[in-house]
């Protein structure tokens, strides 16, 4: 999804409890903004503590002031990045004068405006997902969680597409929104690896066009 300096762009669902401005002090948001730079271009392993030293001129005592390890100090870049996912949905999910599925396509051209801002680095979920999920039960569980929130509030607003006739009476929103984030996350992998917003472009064509046409 997208990162927190990008606003422009993943029944009721519950947030995981992140960080707000205000909240926090100014050392811990640059640590913190610092490390979602360095985990989404290098990835978990090659992100070292002196790394994120080194970029924020902190010293190490500040960092573990306010982190415990390397894998909290991660966690909390996850939900720092999350509130910006949620402020990303709420700005254009609930936006009563856009049609449902217009909706859900500007959040995810945002998140592709977003890409494009940054290199064509992907997802932070799906990058830690990829490298941890098979070592890591406590980033497993935290990168799918976050994944299963997002699509759930796509899912809920594909349910207004379905009340309002826009999509088919039969279709179930919520499988269709795990649909969405899977293939999109899918499509981020290979951006990256191509450097190019085509495979992105593309599930979003897909999507519209043959899975919920107009």
């Amino acid at each position: 999804m997208t990162s927190p300096s990008r606003h422009n762009s993943f029944g009721s669902v519950t947030r995981p409890t992140g960080l707000h401005p205000g909240a926090v002090s100014a050392t811990k948001v640059r640590l913190l903004e610092a490390g979602l730079k360095l985990l989404l271009a290098r990835g978990y392993a090659d992100t070292g503590i002196q790394a994120i030293l080194d970029a924020t001129k902190v010293p190490k005592g500040s960092f573990y002031h306010h982190f415990t390890n390397k894998q909290d100090f991660a966690l909390q870049v996850v939900d720092r990045y999350m509130d910006a996912v949620h402020a990303g949905l709420d700005a254009v999910l609930t936006d009563a004068s856009r049609p449902p599925l217009d909706r859900v396509r500007a959040f995810f051209e945002g998140v592709r405006e977003s890409y494009a801002s940054e290199g064509y680095l992907g997802c932070l979920l799906g990058q830690l997902g990829q490298e941890l999920a098979g070592v890591s039960p406590v980033f497993r569980a935290k990168i799918e969680g976050c994944l299963g929130t997002v699509a759930s509030r796509i899912g809920n607003c594909l349910a207004e597409a379905v009340r309002g006739g826009d999509l088919p009476a039969d279709t179930d929103p919520r499988v269709l929104g795990q649909v969405l984030v899977n293939c999109w996350e899918g499509a981020a992998l290979r951006s990256r690896l191509r450097r190019s917003p085509a495979p992105l472009t593309a599930v979003l064509d897909f999507f519209f066009h043959v899975a919920a046409p107009a």
